[in-house]
């Protein structure tokens, strides 16, 4: 790789995670402006950015262990609604690498949750029927309102960031309406942020798919790719 070309890969992955970090910051504190925001808002922002990193890199203990601080912070204040907030941006991220399971620990503490965080669970489930898409992050607002798949396509190449389309595409998914195209995009989106666990959560759609096809020369494409990451993710965790 190139000078040139590093130094871009750097910029990309610093957008990353000011991406990240402003969906997770947005998503436990809101955008309101006012005073500096309290210590427990910085440290569970930092904290909940590096378990978005860590768990999107594969890296589970590290997450995990992120994550439980950010709660700790959090449960400072007393704050059921705070807390279920941070629960449900672990289910969104999870989400991301179409880890589909039950929300266990937000669903404990739904009924503290303010309308916006429950209709933002409903989205997440993928159930969509009479949900009112005002109360969603407004980069979702138009996949809700979208009825065939060239229109769901096109909504989820609008989400410019790739947290917020990567969790879409994990809605649409879970939702069992991720067309192959919305698949590609998916697969596409954590190949360019060198997300390896949504990678491999994606390619093994695909690879499922060929396989059903017959298709012999693109199942040994995506096989190799699987490969190949898993290969990296490998390399990362060997001990030096």
């Amino acid at each position: 790789m190139t000078g040139g070309a590093m130094g871009r890969s750097g910029r990309g992955g610093q957008a990353l995670r000011r991406a990240a970090a402003a969906c997770l910051l947005a998503l436990l504190t809101g955008c309101a402006s006012g005073p500096p925001p309290a210590d427990w808002k910085l440290n569970a922002h930092s904290l909940l950015e590096s378990y978005g990193k860590h768990y999107l890199d594969g890296e589970t203990l590290l997450a995990e262990r992120h994550f439980e601080r950010a709660r700790a912070e959090i449960a400072r204040t007393g704050r059921l609604d705070l807390v279920a907030r941070a629960e449900l941006t672990r289910c969104a991220v999870r989400l991301a690498a179409l880890e589909t399971g039950p929300c266990t620990a937000f669903e404990r503490l739904a009924a503290h949750a303010g309308e916006e965080d429950q209709a933002y669970a409903r989205f997440l489930t993928g159930d969509w029927q009479g949900l009112d898409a005002s109360r969603l992050p407004a980069h979702y607002r138009g996949l809700l309102a979208a009825r065939e798949e060239p229109a769901r396509l096109r909504a989820l190449e609008e989400i410019k960031e790739p947290l917020p389309r990567a969790i879409a595409a994990g809605a649409l998914f879970r939702a069992g309406r991720a067309a192959p195209e919305v698949i590609a995009l998916a697969t596409r989106t954590a190949s360019d942020q060198g997300w390896r666990r949504p990678l491999l959560a994606w390619l093994e759609v695909q690879a499922k798919r060929a396989e059903a096809a017959g298709d012999r020369a693109g199942l040994e494409l995506i096989r190799r790719r699987i490969e190949l990451v898993q290969g990296s993710l490998a390399g990362r965790s060997a001990p030096p």
